[in-house]
This record gives C-alpha cells, structure tokens and sequence, in this order.
C-alpha cells in the first residue's frame, strides 16, 4: 500500500511539473514495477504490455469514432445545427443559450469529443451572443459547461475507454448514455431559464430565425440525424458491433462532408487524417501508460488493500460508489476525463466487482463525475479551450459562468445514484 502511495505521489508531482499523463504514468509504473521486480523485468513487462495491448482489437473502436467526429467536424455542420436549435427554441428568453445547450448536445452526439464541442461551439455561438448583448459570463458559461454533453452522449470517447478497462460491453454503455445525456441536457436548459429569470438583462431578446435559414438549417441537420440513428440503432437492435458502427459512422461522415462540398481535395483529407491521428496518438499513449501503471499498483497490492478497508470499514455497495465518486470529483480538479478513469477504475474495480456494483451504471455515474471536473477549478479544460478560443474573456468569468451548471451536473450525479434507472433501463431492455 506504501508503495503505491509513493508512486501516486510522483506521479501528482510529474504532472505538475508539466508532464502529460500518459507519459507520466508510463515512467511512474515502470519505475515502480522495477523497484518491485528488477529492471529486466520491467523492460519485458512493458515491451509485452505494448505489444498485446496495441495489437487488441476492440482498441479499433477509438480511432474510428474519432475520425468520426473529426469528419463532423471538417463538415462544417455545427452552424446548421445551431441553426435549427435557435429556430426551436429562439422565441424563449435567452434563446441563444438555449440554442447553445442544444446544438452542443447534437454536435457531441456525432462528434464524441468534449473538447472539439467547447471549442466549436464558441466559434459558432459566441458571435451572435455578443452581436445581442449577452454578457459574456452567460455566454462563455454555457459553452464551456455544453461542451462537457460530449463525453456522456455516445458515441463518447470515454465510455469506450471506460469498456475497455472494466471490461464492459461498449454497446451496453453507449445505450446507458442516452437517457442520462438527454436529462443533462433538460437540467442545462432548466439553469439558462432560471439565470436569465434572476438577471434578465444577461440575455436581451433576439429576433426569429429567418424562415429560409430555418429551412436551410433543418435540411443540413438532417443527415446527420440520420447518422446518428443508423449508428445507435445499429447497436441498440444488435445489427452491427461498435467498432462496426464506428467504421460504418466513419464512412457515413466522410460522405456527409463531401456531399456538403468539403474533403474535394488532398490538402483537407491529410488535414483530416492528421487531426484524427494526433488525438488518437495522444489517447494511446494515456492508455498505455495507464496499462502500465496499472501493472504496478497491482503488484503493490493496492486494490486489495482497499477492498480489505472496505469491508473493515463495512461500506454498502453504494456507499463505496459514493466514496468513489467523491475521490473522482477532487481528480476532476487535476486531471481531465481520461486520466480519471485510467487511474481510478483499476484501482477500485475489484472492490467494486466483488460488491455486485452494475459496472454499466458504474461507468455512467464515473463519466458524469469527470463532467463536473471538466469545468470545476483549479484546471477545468473546457474553461481553458474557450478561454484559448476567447482570449477576452476573463479566465474569472467563465468559472462564474460555469457554476449554475456545476449544480446541474451535481443534480444530475444525485439523480443518477438515487435512481439507477436512468442509466440501466435502455440496458436491461437489451440484456
């Protein structure tokens, strides 16, 4: 237990020292592995653990969906999609928030990546906030805090991470994640409405949408709805795998794109490519230094020294779910969504598994506890995405913008865990 103490504490002062996580728990279990065993045997561990683990097949998923998203991306679809969310929702006070929370929504549903969601989003929303005089706390608040929809509503990134270390079935997950993405987004659109209600001059009224742009903007929404169908019917009725689905979401955005006039020549293609192959490099490299880290606490001993407290400590299953999510929340105020899970859901898994904890609602509840650390302080890397998109934007501000939805993701986790069925109804319907 020592042991993996000490190696939590280097790995901490590693990472603010400035080192990404992936490097830093690559060096951390190796050194900790040698230690424990020899060099020798550490070489092979991680020479082996590289191998086998690159070589795994369902690790497939990954890349896919994000070149997924990526295509999204390059399409050019987010406008029209924030479009069509300000047409249904324009004539409410703060409709421009509204339309925000809805097209992030939309857009992390095809796009998986919280961080490409943040940083579209306040390209396309911040303008005609600021063209009507929003204040820029409202403004920045609800991007930041809608970009965080990207990693619960799948296909999410992060719920195939989580699959892989838990070892759950990625399709399950997926299905999980609608119902809770869905009320996240109905709890965001309850705080704009009740922000605006105390303070209405932080959104002045805005005229309707053009009829003919409304049109436009329904009509350029419409394959990607389509898409998105396709791909979580297509997991949902048992048609296709996930990694099939991200193939067939795959090749489906790269026609959207083309049909909508881009990816025509080689220079956006390997712009395109290199995008997708940089995150997913940088993914990898997490999961692979998570792997090896992994490797090390084990051979500490440190799981089962916890489970050995938690039955001295006489905890329920929920309550070890609750301590859990606790100790994710304050990671939350570190690291970003995948440094948490590689970190955390090793270390408490067997406990968890031996406690009978639904590891498909187990994985729900720890994606929306990384939401909450997207944009809570000190770090909060949705806030830094659109402060580096809004450099005028003071960094305070968007914390103070970001805090009604920090309550609204605190509802969210409360209703989670008080009322399992919201993340395990789709599920079991399946099972």
């Amino acid at each position: 237990m020592a042991t993996a103490l000490i190696g939590f504490a280097a790995l901490l002062l590693l990472c603010f020292a400035g080192f990404r996580v992936g490097f830093a728990t690559l060096i951390v279990g190796f050194v900790g592995f040698a230690m424990e065993r020899g060099w020798e045997a550490s070489f092979a561990m991680v020479g082996q653990q590289v191998l086998h683990d690159s070589m795994n097949y369902n690790l497939s998923v990954i890349p896919l969906f994000i070149l997924m998203g990526v295509l999204i991306v390059h399409a050019r679809i987010s406008k029209d999609l924030y479009d069509a969310a300000y047409a249904a929702l324009g004539r409410f006070r703060g409709g421009l928030a509204l339309a925000t929370v809805l097209a992030a929504g939309g857009f992390s549903a095809v796009c998986g990546s919280t961080l490409a969601t943040a940083a579209t989003m306040a390209k396309v929303a911040m303008p005609p906030m600021r063209a009507y005089n929003y204040s820029r706390r409202l403004a920045s608040g609800t991007i930041a805090a809608g970009g965080t929809l990207g990693i619960m509503i799948p296909p999410s990134v992060p719920l195939v991470i989580y699959g892989l270390i838990a070892e759950q079935d990625i399709g399950l997950l997926f299905i999980a994640g609608i119902l809770p993405g869905l009320m996240l987004v109905v709890l965001f659109l309850i705080c704009v409405g009740i922000v605006v209600r105390r303070d209405p001059s932080a959104a002045p009224p805005s005229p309707p949408l053009d009829p003919e742009r409304r049109k436009a903007a329904i009509r350029g929404t419409m394959p990607v709805l389509i898409l998105f169908l396709v791909v979580l019917g297509g997991i949902y009725t048992g048609a296709f795998t996930a990694t099939e689905a991200a193939g067939i979401g795959s090749f489906g955005a790269a026609v959207i794109a083309v049909l909508r006039g881009h990816m025509r020549s080689f220079s956006e293609w390997r712009e395109c490519l290199v995008d997708a192959t940089t995150t997913t490099a940088t993914i990898f490299i997490v999961l692979l230094g998570a792997i090896v880290f992994s490797q090390f606490i084990n051979l500490s001993g440190m799981p089962y020294d916890l489970l050995d407290y938690v039955e001295a400590w006489e905890l329920s299953p929920t309550g070890l779910v609750i301590f859990v999510c606790v100790i994710a929340i304050l990671m939350g105020m570190v690291f970003e969504a995948i440094g948490i899970l590689v970190l955390l859901v090793p270390v408490f898994l067997p406990a968890l598994m031996i406690n009978g904890v639904d590891m498909i609602w187990f994985g729900i509840l720890v994606v929306l506890v990384s939401e909450i650390g997207l944009i809570t302080p000190p770090i909060g890397m949705n806030v830094f995405v659109v402060k580096s998109v809004l450099p005028d934007v003071p960094l305070g501000k968007i914390f103070r913008g970001v805090t009604p939805y920090i309550i609204a993701l605190t509802t969210g986790l409360i209703l989670v865990l008080a009322i399992p069925g919201i993340a395990t109804f789709l599920p079991n319907l399946m099972r």
